[in-house]
């Protein structure tokens, strides 16, 4: 039981460390995530611990850590002034499978926009990722028995929320998603399984919080995503998930490569396929590979382009047949078509960019209405750089009208960042921009 008598302790150590609640957070979220196992640390936990509230013993060792560095002496958890917290775990703490949950359990609602996860912790756990053994870890044994029934809801839920955002975008059902993760998926883990359900278990449930980061990456909350991105990587390399871990990696490179530090997204690309090699099936390899190629386009270096894309290719033609992860199967080779059209026009040359996305339109599934919709405004951007404005327009028009039902901060960005290349004092450009902004101003009210 929590004593509800206000923490001197931690307030005095606050004071000699010159921190501020959220300073104090933020050093605990990047030292944690410097381990390998992110915290969703707040500047509201703290106000609730300096009022008497409890703590969790790893998160009292991760703010120990960060105070022995600050006030230059040893600190230890027994210092912090939290009852019943000594200066190492004891035996009725949750430990194993059932502590790493804490890397998942994240407020968010609550998170402090001042906490960004910096590109040298997406580094050091890509590293970790390709160079360390799984943990030794043994099961939980705290809560209810789960079995597989549990197992494929999880996975039924995974998939009915990957289809709404295909359909309609990241912002749509994503508190839904968060509410399902929160309440319904990561109990689970804390519950009785065997060693086989435990591994489909923590499979499972990698869907759904790699799906709720992927939602906040769609919707512009980057710094969250990346919270769930790594957390759901050290729920893969718990069970040595090579796969699952890898397209976590490739998930942060995509992230990274939109927002600008590419030379991040190819280092994270790169880690994606090493992670995964002999253990992915051809077409996960190829979806790796072509994340490869993404950054090194941003990166201007066509040659490398060149020669990961055919990597992917090659890659791809020989998935016929294997047994992919359910999640793939959206990487067909028109998602190819559209991955190269995205290269090319990186790389400044329209015609073949405009070649693989004329392709990659005419082969999408309607079901993927966000992918349609980039790959429209890529063939837009593209006819644009060649010198075809009226047709240019015509295409970004047709684009931004179906991408109406979409809740998605990347779509709006990609017509956006079309807007801003466009000629101006051109009466046919003026008319577009008219319509499109009110468009648009509907698209964002959503």
């Amino acid at each position: 039981m929590a004593s509800r008598q206000p923490n001197q302790q931690l307030a005095s150590l606050m004071a000699q460390a010159g921190m501020s609640n959220k300073g104090l957070a933020r050093r605990m979220v990047d030292l944690s995530i410097s381990r390998g196992r992110p915290l969703g640390t707040t500047h509201v936990a703290v106000k609730r611990w300096l009022d008497g509230g409890g703590i969790a013993v790893e998160t009292a060792l991760v703010m120990a850590e960060v105070f022995s560095s600050r006030v230059e002496r040893v600190v230890t958890p027994g210092d912090l002034g939290f009852p019943g917290v000594i200066d190492g775990p004891t035996s009725d703490q949750p430990s194993g499978w059932a502590g790493l949950t804490s890397t998942l359990r994240v407020d968010t609602e609550q998170l402090p926009d001042d906490t960004p996860i910096p590109d040298n912790a997406l580094v050091s756990a890509a590293l970790s990722w390709v160079v360390d053994r799984a943990p030794d870890v043994p099961p939980a044994t705290l809560g209810r028995r789960v079995g597989m029934r549990d197992v494929q809801a999880i996975r039924t839920a995974a998939d009915m929320f990957m289809q709404l955002d295909f359909l309609y975008g990241g912002g749509h059902g994503r508190r839904a998603l968060r509410h399902y993760v929160r309440h319904e998926a990561l109990p689970l883990l804390d519950g009785t399984f065997a060693d086989g359900v435990g591994r489909a278990l923590y499979d499972a449930v990698g869907d759904v919080t790699q799906l709720l980061g992927w939602t906040a990456y769609d919707t512009g909350d980057h710094g969250l995503a990346r919270r769930y991105f790594l957390g759901t990587l050290q729920l893969a390399r718990t069970v040595d998930d090579r796969v699952t871990g890898s397209r976590l990696l490739a998930n942060m490179s995509h992230q990274a490569n939109y927002l600008g530090p590419h030379s991040l997204a190819l280092h994270l690309a790169r880690a994606a396929r090493e992670g995964a090699r002999g253990r992915a099936t051809p077409r996960a390899m190829s979806m790796f590979t072509v994340h490869e190629a993404r950054a090194l386009a941003s990166l201007g270096d066509e040659a490398g382009v060149t020669r990961a894309l055919r990597e992917a290719e090659q890659y791809l033609s020989r998935s016929v047949g294997s047994e992919d992860p359910t999640w793939l199967s959206y990487f067909d080779e028109s998602e190819l078509l559209g991955e190269f059209a995205h290269c090319f026009r990186d790389l400044h040359r329209p015609e073949p960019a405009i070649e693989y996305a004329t392709e990659a339109v005419a082969r999408a599934d309607p079901g993927y209405a966000r992918t349609l919709a980039f790959c429209r405004m890529v063939l837009a951007e593209s006819q644009r750089q060649r010198g075809d404005l009226e047709e240019s327009l015509f295409t970004a028009n047709l684009a931004v009208s179906n991408a109406e039902p979409l809740q998605s901060a990347r779509v709006l960005r990609y017509v956006k960042d079309y807007q801003r290349e466009l000629p101006r004092a051109v009466h046919k450009v003026d008319d577009f921009q008219r319509a499109i902004n009110r468009t648009l101003a509907d698209l964002e009210s959503d």
